[in-house]
């Protein structure tokens, strides 16, 4: 099952560009920017990523983004992601960036998005990855401030299929954000927002991002299955959920396999991601086989999963049809064998 899966062509819709700095190219940045780390080894880095919940996961994700200062930082950064996710067999990937992480520490729009695209377009032919970019705003920043954004990335719009919301969440619902989604979706972007499992509200945030924002996506979302009446309207608007198994863990103490087969019976189309898979210690590959260990997931389940990941991107359906026809074209040389 562990060959299955790591053979099988992926996508990646949920992951966060800052959230893949592996602690060794953390020390490398440091060393040419200048930039002092609490940690003195990569392995004191890994054995200081203590999280509980999601303002303890922010504190250190944070900090750690300060080696990160120029355009080519930004670049390795990518190209060392996208290397990673070709090694695992993923074929496609929607990537969120957060520019005001660093804007705020003084680095420009320009920096960010253009180290970043540049391994995008080199990952397409190099690595035979595609490579879709999502902006995404922090919710414990101001609205001002996400709309001073949206507007840096006017000039840069051809590189951005859709805009996001993370960050924490608590006093930070998706309403508040109602005017810079808004004008995101007249520039011709699609919509997702996070609403992290267990947080307060989480079920009227869900609620906001369903009927006022109206996404095309939700990150996270598993609280979904307390409320019959969101489930039925994600199921109408048929709108895919951006599953995190391994970061979910820290949060519940499970990688929360129940609530993903429950999903899949009630005809969500849930999927699986790695979210921020360095500090987690788990890319796509280890998130699935993880979560077929815990949750006893056929085959048929997994594919079902992989599938969703297509089926739930923001390709065109031309796209989508290829990647569902390489899928295919795995299982049933598989099942051949």
């Amino acid at each position: 099952m562990k060959t299955f899966i790591e053979n099988m062509p992926k996508a990646e819709l949920h992951v966060h560009i800052e959230g893949t700095l592996e602690p060794e190219l953390s020390f490398a940045l440091a060393q040419k920017n200048g930039v002092t780390l609490n940690a003195k080894t990569p392995e004191e880095m890994i054995a200081a990523y203590n999280f509980h919940d999601l303002p303890s996961f922010l504190d250190i994700y944070y900090a750690g983004m300060s080696v990160l200062i120029d355009e080519e930082d930004f670049y390795q950064l990518t190209m060392a992601y996208l290397t990673r996710a070709a090694q695992q067999n993923i074929v496609y990937v929607e990537l969120f960036f957060d520019p005001q992480a660093h804007t705020s520490r003084g680095v420009s729009f320009h920096t960010v998005i253009s180290g970043i695209d540049r391994a995008r377009t080199d990952a397409a032919t190099q690595l035979n990855v595609e490579c879709q970019l999502i902006l995404c705003f922090l919710r414990d920043m101001s609205a001002e401030s996400a709309m001073q954004h949206l507007m840096m990335a006017e000039p840069y719009i051809d590189k951005l299929v859709g805009v996001g919301l993370d960050s924490d969440e608590k006093n930070n619902p998706p309403e508040k954000f109602s005017a810079v989604f808004a004008k995101a979706r007249d520039m011709g972007l699609k919509l997702t927002m996070h609403c992290d499992v267990n947080q307060h509200n989480t079920l009227e945030h869900i609620r906001q991002v369903i009927e006022e924002i109206k996404v095309d996506r939700i990150d996270h979302g598993v609280n979904i299955l307390a409320s019959t009446e969101l489930c039925d309207l994600a199921k109408a608007k048929k709108l895919g959920l951006t599953v995190c198994p391994v970061s979910n863990k820290f949060v519940v103490q499970s990688l929360t396999s129940k609530e993903i087969k429950d999903m899949l019976a009630l005809g969500l189309t849930p999927c699986i991601n790695s979210d921020d898979p360095s500090y987690f210690r788990a890319y796509l590959n280890e998130n699935l086989v993880a979560l077929q260990e815990e949750g006893g997931f056929s085959k048929q389940e997994l594919v079902t999963l992989v599938e969703n990941s297509f089926k739930a991107s923001w390709l065109s359906e031309e796209g989508k049809a290829h990647y569902l026809a390489q899928l295919d074209h795995y299982v049933a040389a598989k099942s051949a064998a």
